[in-house]
């Protein structure tokens, strides 16, 4: 049961970081995405590192199987939702890379850690959020 509570979060998170780019700047939905959040612990743990990587595992698997872009912007605000709404605090980097070609990328970082892949140093830091 736990599984299906935390796929349908999963997609409701998805549907709704998908409504909210198509009208507001990607700093507003950051913020509409966190405004549940929980109170967040007092200092980082490893607890908190292990839960917000296997989300991310989850989330990464869950948006596998749905239509449209599930890539890294959203794979990223999916899992920035759900570690909001457990009190995790976490960042959504958008890095870039400009050689050969211009490409950029999206991840999550717990207490500067990568929950989701943050490419291997390839990107530059463009934001924080």
């Amino acid at each position: 049961m736990e599984r299906v509570r935390l796929a349908r979060e999963i997609v409701a998170a998805y549907l709704q970081a998908r409504r909210e780019l198509r009208r507001a700047p990607i700093e507003s939905v950051v913020a509409a995405l966190r405004a549940e959040a929980s109170p967040a612990p007092l200092t980082p743990g490893p607890h908190e590192l292990e839960e917000a990587r296997r989300l991310g595992w989850t989330v990464a698997r869950t948006l596998k199987l749905m239509p449209g872009d599930t890539r890294c912007l959203a794979r990223s605000l999916v899992l920035t939702r759900l570690l909001a709404r457990r009190g995790i605090p976490a960042k959504l980097v958008i890095g870039a890379q400009v050689d050969p070609e211009f490409f950029a990328h999206a991840w999550v970082e717990y207490d500067g850690q990568p929950v989701l892949s943050s490419g291997d140093g390839l990107f530059g830091r463009l934001v924080e959020l």
